[in-house]
């Protein structure tokens, strides 16, 4: 695997590619709220080397550049990914996006059809379903905790990943890596700035548009996420033209990482039609 910076108008985006650059119809991967691109460390492999599988930190996240009072919405996401392809060479590719960067997925089939061949959406926001409770209350009280310690605002954090999880001890390790680029007062307040763009405004402003999707999409739910029920994978389902929905029944928020064979069987699928 190679892993490269980007930069993206002075604001670097941090990639890794693995397969064969220009032997098949390209897959772009985006993780989505707090984590990175080592949400897919164990889908990757699964696909084979035939076509150039590229994996992406967003902005503020994993070895990515902080944001620095940039736009990390999931409008600002998405203009932001459709120029790494630019930069890349890539003129079109299968889009992968879990959680958040399901809806810059979403965003980007809507606003940015030629350059999403196929779409898969995994464990995705959508429409005004998300952020959870928790989420919107934590985003209210910004003014009151964003001078909070840096090191008391991950343990809330770990805490509160680790509910996605079903088998919590295997998710320590992963936490770990998610949080890591949080742990400064830099990094606190790049996590704060993110909490405040969570926002079902963005879903909701082309939620009318997704019946004019014509990318072929795959959607994969676990029944018992707690940060983003299957009513929304649901919803997804009848919203997009054609799009398949497969929810795992014991499954919770952290799909790529507790079934990637799953995850990765669903993806070959969509390649496939």
């Amino acid at each position: 695997m190679r892993g490269e910076f980007i930069d993206l108008g002075g604001a670097r985006l941090y990639c890794y590619a693995a397969g064969t650059r220009g032997a098949g119809e390209p897959v772009v991967f985006l993780h989505g709220f707090p984590t990175s691109s080592h949400l897919w460390a164990e889908v990757v492999p699964l696909l084979g080397g035939d076509r150039r599988l590229v994996v992406v930190d967003l902005l503020g996240f994993g070895r990515s550049d902080r944001p620095l009072g940039r736009d990390v919405s999931i409008c600002g996401h998405g203009e932001r990914v459709v120029a790494l392809l630019d930069a890349l060479g890539i003129n079109y590719a299968c889009v992968v996006g879990h959680d958040i960067g399901g809806g810059v997925a979403q965003w980007m089939a809507v606003h940015a059809p030629t350059r999403v061949s196929r779409m898969c959406l995994v464990n995705s926001v959508g429409f005004d379903e998300w952020p959870t409770r928790d989420v919107k209350l934590a985003r209210a009280m910004l003014p009151l905790t964003r001078y909070l310690p840096p090191l008391w605002v991950l343990s809330v954090l770990r805490t509160d990943l680790l509910r996605g999880y079903a088998d919590t001890t295997r998710g320590t390790h992963s936490v770990e890596q998610y949080v890591r680029p949080f742990a400064s007062i830099e990094g606190r307040d790049a996590l704060f700035a993110h909490m405040g763009a969570l926002n079902a405004r963005d879903t909701m402003g082309f939620a009318a548009r997704l019946k004019d999707i014509v990318a072929p999409t795959a959607i994969i739910a676990g029944a018992h996420d707690p940060f983003l029920p299957a009513s929304i994978a649901e919803r997804l389902r009848d919203a997009i033209t054609g799009a398949t929905l497969d929810v795992l029944p014991d499954a919770r928020h952290f799909l790529p990482e507790e079934s990637p064979e799953r995850v990765a069987a669903a993806i070959t699928a969509l390649l496939a039609r």
